[in-house]
Order: C-alpha cells, then structure tokens, then sequence
C-alpha cells in the first residue's frame, strides 16, 4: 500500500510545510470510537518531513503509532486497541457468567437440582443456549478429578472448597473483562453467582469464598461485595 501524504501544516499554503507520509505497518478489527462499533483499522507510522514547493527537504521526525478506522477515517492512539470489539465483549461477558457458575457449583455441590437448573439458567442467559445441567454437573466432576478434590455432597461445601486451578480461572476470565464494565454490571455477574448459591438455602462458607473471590476479580471492594451479597438474600 502506498504511503499517505498529510496535509500542509505551513499558513503559506503550498509554499513550505511540515508534511506526513504514512506507511501502514499492520491492520485489524477494533472497537472504533468514532464510529461507535466495530470497524477495520490499519496501524499506521509516519515521518514528518519539512516540504518546500511541494518537495519534502528536511526529516523533521516521527508521528505515531496510530490506529486509523477505515471507515471514519479517524486517527486514535494504539491504547483505543485496549478496548475489546463487541463481539469480543460478548465472549467474556459470557465466559465470565460461565465460570462465575462452574466456581460456585464447585463450592456448593450439585446435588440440589436447584441449584444447577438456576446455574444452567443463568448460563444459558448470558449465551451458552445449549447449556445443560448434566453438562456443568459433567464439567464439576471433571474438574474435581483433574485436582484430586471432590465436590461436596450434601451441598454444604464444608468437606471441599473449589479447587485453586479454578480461582484462578476466575481471575483470568473476571480481571480483563472488569475495566470495561460500568459498575452495575460489574454487580450483575456477582449477583448471578449469588442467586445460585442461594438456590437452595443461605450460602455455606466455602460459596462466601468464592463469592469473595468474584467481587474482588470484578474490581468491588469488600464493603460492596459484601452489601450485594447481604442483599441478594432479601426477596425482591
């Protein structure tokens, strides 16, 4: 691709000028600002170079890195790639639900059919739309397996708190997603998480940790965390 001339920064029009040439160095999809949704981009750098009579004469440095939208074209700093594309923050959204789920059924058992039809539930709600109780009910048991912990029975959670292979997968799949949520659905995740521990009685300990676990992943401090989980025990 050929390189773009920027315009003439010189008041004497075409006389002298500092211009721009832009040579694009990598291109892909981002969440454009400007045009508020999803766009094409191309990572561009330029060197900027004094021109006179239209002849660029002396390098006068560099500009960039920038992100340009090829739709807009727009120019925004290379942090606008921070910002996942929609149908990436869909994913996490939908991720983050599912293993906000998985980690309370962990702590909680599953032997309240309750409890995981209100877990599979909430799954299903945030994407995952074949999302089974024999399916997480499966994926507990796998996970109890892989970590040589087994789920408690009688849904107490006292004999085997989720494993530490899992707490970590909640901070993979919460802490990224967490900046980019306003505070209430940052609240949204970890009051799902709650209704399901609360399914089928008050929340045993080894939940609290969990739940514990998800504010603090999610960016709320203890104080909210635990407002919002007192909360969700009083019926709306």
């Amino acid at each position: 691709m050929l390189p773009v001339r920027g315009r003439s920064l010189s008041p004497w029009g075409s006389l002298w000028g500092v211009r721009t040439t832009w040579t694009t160095v990598g291109d892909g999809e981002f969440f454009c600002p400007g045009c508020g949704g999803d766009r094409n981009y191309a990572r561009r750098t330029g060197r900027r170079r004094l021109a006179v009579l239209g002849i660029p004469l002396l390098a006068r440095g560099y500009e960039g890195p920038v992100v340009e939208c090829a739709s807009c074209d727009g120019r925004f700093g290379t942090e606008t790639l921070d910002h996942p594309t929609t149908v990436r923050f869909s994913a996490m959204l939908r991720d983050a639900v599912h293993t906000v789920a998985l980690a309370v059924l962990a702590a909680g058992g599953t032997s309240s059919r309750t409890v995981t039809s209100t877990a599979a539930a909430t799954v299903r709600s945030a994407g995952f739309e074949d999302c089974t109780e024999d399916q997480l009910t499966c994926l507990i048991e796998a996970l109890a397996q892989d970590t040589g912990r087994c789920t408690a029975d009688d849904g107490t959670g006292a004999d085997s708190p989720y494993s530490a292979s899992l707490a970590i997968e909640l901070h993979e799949a919460l802490e990224p997603l967490a900046p980019h949520l306003a505070p209430a659905g940052r609240e949204s995740i970890l009051l799902q998480g709650a209704r399901i521990a609360l399914a089928d009685g008050p929340y045993s300990a080894a939940e609290r940790d969990v739940l514990s676990t998800v504010g603090a992943a999610l960016q709320l401090c203890a104080d909210d965390t635990a407002r919002l989980l007192a909360a969700a025990r009083t019926p709306s």
